[in-house]
């Protein structure tokens, strides 16, 4: 079979898969090992999903070193969902929350909070519109706070967390659907730690949930029981159907990313990538702006940059959709251009799209 014609694929969610899950797949679509039957017709009550379902938590626990005791859950929603879950679950009358706002995606976690109970900002970068990452200095909430909100890697704005704050004894609760897997975390440091899989794990579908039990047993037990993260751990998250053919496509994720070295050997060639298009950026004498500040948070996975002009940028989005590029349009609330730069993308297109840029401006400049 030839190998087929893929295009660059920079979509910021969802984004790039590994093209070896995608023939896993294919191979294993219309009969999964020996059944007689698609995993998409199987019951998620049968020995052979159970199987695919413990292997994906199972890789979890291991590429992420996720401590004895914390759970695993799959659930469905998005991290739009967790947004209104969080504090329903961790937000008691008498308590407040801090958020630390980083970002869109920071924003809408926190007016969801607002609506559950009493949230507060603990830090914020929008002056200066979300260019940078707060400083620990800057945080300001109490030990006797419900939790400390953070969104590590911000997709529209192109931030990261380089370093975690410290929360002292305050349960750290951190949105991670844009980079995690990319670079080794201390879960340990987290009492929760959630993510979209849409990005770096799967198809778009399931939501992961790491919690310390610890944290699950202080939930709020009066709300819905598809709200309680207790009725998860309870039920290894097959309370009731799961997005059975999204988690098997993650157990193939996870075992590619196990193949490739693991998470620090994707971090390294992370960095290798954005290294790529950055450099474009820092060596283009201002021909392309970066967003964010390139001295303290620029993200691995999103990397925002504007053209002098609206004009300049439409032309450059067409002459790199013709060339094979797609997805690097900015988010539509803030235009300008994006290269999402997730683990199954190659460094082969980012070396592509570095020199791409650099003809652009020889041509334009």
């Amino acid at each position: 079979m030839s190998k087929p014609n893929r295009a660059y694929n920079f979509n910021a969610g969802p984004s790039a898969l590994p093209l070896a899950v995608l023939e896993k797949a294919r191979e294993e679509l219309l009969e999964f090992q020996g059944t007689g039957m698609s995993l998409l017709e199987m019951s998620h009550r049968s020995k052979e999903y159970e199987a695919v379902h413990n292997e994906a938590i199972s890789l979890l626990k291991e590429l992420l070193q996720i401590p004895d005791d914390y759970e695993v859950l799959f659930l469905q929603g998005g991290a739009s969902l967790q947004f209104a879950m969080v504090p329903l679950n961790f937000l008691p009358a008498g308590k407040k929350a801090g958020y630390v706002l980083t970002g869109s995606w920071a924003e809408k976690a926190y007016a969801e909070a607002k609506m559950a109970g009493d949230a507060f900002e603990a830090a914020s970068s929008k002056e200066g519109n979300y260019r940078r990452i707060p400083e620990q200095g800057e945080l300001q909430f109490g030990q006797d706070s419900a939790y400390l909100h953070i969104t590590s890697n911000n997709t529209i704005h192109g931030t990261q967390w380089a370093t975690f704050p410290d929360a002292g004894d305050v349960p750290l609760i951190a949105d991670m659907s844009s980079d995690i897997l990319s670079r080794p975390v201390n879960v340990g440091k987290f009492s929760m730690i959630y993510a979209g899989a849409q990005k770096n794990l799967a198809p778009a579908g399931v939501t992961v949930v790491i919690i310390r039990r610890g944290l699950l047993e202080t939930a709020n037990l009066k709300v819905p029981a598809m709200l309680r993260y207790s009725t998860y751990a309870q039920n290894n998250s097959l309370y009731n159907t799961p997005p059975t053919f999204t988690i098997y496509m993650m157990a193939l994720v996870l075992r590619w990313v196990k193949q490739q070295g693991g998470v620090a050997a994707l971090e390294k060639r992370n960095r290798e990538k954005a290294a790529l298009v950055y450099g474009a950026i820092d060596a283009s004498g201002g021909f392309y702006t970066g967003h964010a500040r390139p001295d303290c948070c620029r993200s691995l996975m999103n990397i925002t940059f504007r053209l002098a002009d609206e004009a300049l940028e439409k032309k450059f989005l067409a002459e790199a959709k013709q060339a094979g590029f797609v997805g690097l349009a900015g988010h539509r609330s803030v235009g300008g251009c994006r290269a999402s730069a997730y683990n199954a993308v190659p460094y082969e297109a980012c070396l592509a799209l570095k020199e791409f840029m650099v003809k652009f401006q020889q041509d334009n400049g």
